[in-house]
């Protein structure tokens, strides 16, 4: 198999032995331990041949080291002596051929790592245990004493490529210059600031002040300096940087609820990316007035009754016959025109309108029903597909029967849809009061988590529906085939009718039909009667 991993552009291999350029150096080896690019380290002249890139028990150190991570595929790491000094040499495997070694002093004070304020010297290595020690003692003081304190968390993007392809202590190198770097920003005197390493790809930035632009143009700093490109060995690294902010005394009062409110104002700076900074407090702001709009718009879009139930038609696959016609979520607002159900289905959930909005499409499902009797043939069924959330009311059977009779619904003509993970949640019992009377049940999204096969023979269903993405797939990819295939042949075995949606060509149709699956949905379909359900509408009604 071809390895599409861009290998790290390191520097020529020098003429003299490679042992002198340490006490830090990074190079890429080939299976037999030769060294093939190397950076990081102290400058050497050169290398007169490979086979003296080391002294010969180094050599064969490197030798067994770089063989048995490429066999194993996992870090393997030992520690020599050399002229006095004491080393150690960690080698991950690259590619079936490749593997990139770290060699570096034990000697003490090589890996020092003081402590600095900004216009300090910061060392290339920063402890990060060391660096949050003293973050929690930072934190601690300031709720002590009330100083005004501001965490920063920075999102360094492009160290997750840098991990992929090198040795991880390489990121440690890298962002080690880009904070060494950060020192030649200067300091304000009356705002102090530090940072320093969080995890593989954040930095913190600890600011003493609770002024938002002071502390704006200090992190937006450290945000450019770490975005300029980052030369390492003859590797240049590009890297770019997203801040959450938040204040203590504001936004948090302990270290823990600081870090994770930090963080997750960089979710949201990183999820915008046209705008690379954001304060916590501003998040959870423009979070509750979005909340707020769409939830006022929500109450109101069904009191006017902007959202109902657009038809498609579900049809045999070999005939054409129309056997269904199936509603789906619509709401056509007055100024921005349709909405989709993505759009507006999690804050109908997060607002607890998604029950009220359930039950007000099932008024509309009764008039919807009354509508397309004239126009379809007897057996044909109105399929309504009720939200989670009032699936798991205690309210839903008492609803659905409410709107079953004479003067209502048919039984025998309503089905229900219902997802698979949510037809789990409630006792078959429940759902066999309703089939008892005529109602059909519909699994939907199966595929995505198929459950118990032994609950699916007890429950009173009448057709399993493939999920969507996979049915869409089952033309191009073998998997959604596989996948397809097993959910037709669970339904035959159980007595139950496959369906599959995204029906939109006459290959995929075909497709289908040789899987198993003898009802569908989709474009190569043409379904008057659903047009007809939706011209009957009244125009104020959307």
């Amino acid at each position: 198999m071809q390895n599409n991993r861009r290998e790290p552009q390191l520097g020529a291999v020098p003429e003299e032995s490679l042992i002198d350029a340490l006490p830090d150096l990074v190079v890429q080896l080939s299976r037999d331990g030769t060294v093939l690019r190397h950076a990081g380290g102290r400058s050497v002249r050169g290398l007169r041949a490979a086979g003296s890139a080391w002294p010969p028990t180094v050599a064969a150190l490197i030798k067994q080291l770089t063989r048995r991570a490429i066999a194993s595929r996992e870090p393997c790491e030992a520690s020599f002596d050399h002229a006095g000094g004491r080393y150690e040499a960690r080698v991950s495997a690259q590619s079936p051929d490749r593997a990139i070694g770290l060699i570096r002093s034990l000697s003490s004070g090589a890996d020092a790592a003081p402590e600095a304020d900004a216009g300090e010297e910061i060392s290339p290595r920063v402890d990060r245990r060391e660096f949050w020690r003293r973050v929690t003692d930072t934190v601690s003081s300031a709720s002590l004493s009330g100083r005004p304190i501001a965490l920063a968390v920075i999102h360094v993007e492009g160290l997750a490529d840098i991990l992929a392809i090198m040795d991880a202590n390489v990121c440690d190198r890298v962002i080690g210059i880009g904070i060494q770097r950060l020192s030649q920003l200067g300091a304000d005197p009356a705002r102090p600031w530090y940072v320093g390493p969080l995890a593989d790809d954040e930095l913190a930035l600890v600011v003493q002040s609770d002024d938002r632009d002071a502390i704006e143009a200090c992190v937006r700093g450290v945000c450019d300096s770490v975005s300029e490109p980052i030369r390492f060995g003859d590797a240049t690294f590009h890297l770019k940087a997203y801040a959450g902010i938040a204040i203590l005394g504001q936004d948090a009062n302990s270290q823990k609820s600081l870090l994770q409110n930090a963080r997750s104002a960089t979710t949201e700076a990183r999820r915008a990316e046209s705008a690379p900074l954001s304060f916590f407090s501003d998040t959870m702001k423009l979070r509750s007035l979005t909340r707020l709009d769409v939830a006022e718009e929500l109450r109101d879009a069904i009191a006017n009754r902007h959202i109902r139930l657009k038809y498609r038609g579900r049809h045999d696959l070999e005939s054409g016959r129309l056997v269904a016609l199936v509603g789906y979520l619509q709401w056509m607002h007055p100024v921005r025109g349709e909405i989709r159900p993505a759009q507006f289905l999690a804050a109908a959930a997060a607002t607890g309108l998604a029950t009220a909005l359930s039950r007000s499409l099932l008024d509309h499902l009764r008039e919807d029903f009354a509508a397309m009797l004239p126009n379809v043939a007897p057996q044909v069924r109105i399929s309504y597909g009720a939200l989670r959330h009032h699936v798991l009311d205690g309210e839903f059977v008492p609803d659905i029967r409410s709107v079953l009779g004479e003067d209502s619904i048919l039984p025998e003509r309503l089905e229900l849809r219902i997802s698979e993970r949510t037809y789990l949640t409630r006792d078959i019992a429940e759902w066999q009061s309703l089939a008892d009377r005529g109602v059909q049940f519909v699994v939907d999204e199966v595929g995505r988590k198929m459950s118990s096969i032994e609950r699916l023979a007890r429950a009173p269903l009448s057709a399993l529906q493939l999920d969507r993405a996979c049915a869409g797939a089952v033309a191009q990819d073998p998997t959604a085939a596989k996948v397809g295939r097993a959910v037709a042949s669970v339904a035959r075995a159980l007595g139950l009718i496959p369906i599959a949606t995204a029906v939109d060509s006459a290959v995929q149709r075909r497709t289908l039909l040789e899987l198993g699956y003898t009802q569908g949905i989709g474009d190569v379909f043409v379904c008057p009667e659903a047009a007809a359900l939706q011209a009957d509408r009244p125009m104020s009604e959307g």
